[in-house]
């Protein structure tokens, strides 16, 4: 006979994934999240906007790259959500905007129903993190376009900030300081050449590495840091004019889409010591400083662009909230472009 099931699709195990995640789902809520009773939908009360004087709302998307086959290689399932939402609230919060919520998007061979878990657990515990709601999202089954262990990941997040608060380059002047705000590791960029380094050079991912203190393939899993919440004390707090994710492309071409055309970041290479996993893949594939540099976070996964005047009570705030930060470098007049000196 011919069903659904038959041509690969388990109703019943996406039913029963929907089931086992609600209560990691639910620690993720906010006051403002309502229950739609059909379920189709995912409802926030915008009423929340009534004490913004011109509330600008804020949307991101983004994916977590083959971080996931590493994900799937180990069969570890529970942190890479945790990187879905890191990719997502953090690009909000590089204009001040607060996340308020998000949606995520699982497409896979095979519905596993406790691998679905553990995937939206660690996207609903990325949102506890970052302060916004997890409000629905979709999860669908493709047989033979994706192998039964396979799956891929994206999310969309929405966020609100006051217009007259808004950062950006149009805030950055010359004197400003640049702080850099540790990564927890790799995040998730790069693991194309990651996967062909481990692949070219033999590297073994469940080896303990003296280096690193763990695995290799520990390390390499190891969550994206969520900064929103330290953000938006910083911005809060102090007086930050601008801030820059660093994701693809490296630490200069991020922080540069933070600056006017009139000012350079002036940045110190001296001024930190990228995590003992960068040293590890420059060494095993043989990639020279200027790729590891446009392809890496190198430990720098946020930029903040303060006023000179309070550099140091943000780097205070940022040590009571346990986030490595330090003087990364300062602006400049310039053309609009982060250099090294």
């Amino acid at each position: 006979m011919t069903s659904y099931a038959a041509a690969g699709v388990d109703i019943e195990a996406g039913d029963r994934a929907v089931e086992l995640m609600k209560t990691r789902v639910a620690r993720s809520r906010r006051p403002e999240v309502l229950d739609d009773a059909s379920g189709f939908a995912g409802l926030f009360d915008a009423s929340a906007f009534l004490r913004y004087k011109r509330p600008l709302l804020a949307t991101s998307t983004d994916g977590v790259g083959t971080k996931v086959m590493l994900a799937q290689r180990l069969g570890k399932h529970d942190t890479i959500g945790i990187d879905l939402v890191g990719m997502v609230v953090d690009d909000l919060v590089v204009c001040g905007a607060e996340p308020l919520f998000m949606t995520d998007y699982i497409a896979c061979g095979k519905v596993v129903p406790e691998r679905i878990a553990d995937i939206v657990g660690g996207v609903a515990e990325g949102c506890r993190l970052a302060g916004c709601a997890l409000v629905g999202g979709e999860t669908a089954e493709h047989p033979g376009a994706m192998g039964p262990d396979e799956y891929d990941l994206a999310g969309a997040g929405t966020g609100v900030v006051e217009a007259s608060e808004m950062l950006g380059p149009h805030r950055v002047t010359p004197g400003d300081i640049v702080l850099g705000l540790a990564s927890s590791g790799i995040h998730s960029n790069g693991y194309s050449l990651v996967r062909h380094i481990v692949a070219t050079a033999g590297l073994d991912l469940e080896q303990d590495v003296p280096e690193l203190g763990r695995t290799l393939g520990e390390e390499l899993l190891e969550p994206t840091r969520v900064y929103s919440l330290d953000c938006l004390a910083l911005a809060r707090e102090t007086e930050v004019h601008a801030m820059a994710h660093i994701t693809g492309g490296g630490l200069a071409a991020n922080l540069a889409r933070s600056l006017p055309p009139t000012a350079d970041a002036l940045l110190d290479r001296d001024s930190w010591t990228p995590p003992p996993i960068f040293q590890v893949l420059a060494g095993h594939g043989g990639v020279p400083q200027e790729e590891m540099d446009r392809t890496f976070n190198l430990g720098v996964g946020m930029c903040a662009i303060v006023s000179e005047a309070d550099a140091d009570r943000a780097l205070a705030l940022l040590e009571e909230r346990n986030l490595p930060a330090w003087v990364l470098g300062q602006i400049v007049p310039g053309t609009g472009r982060a250099v090294f000196r």
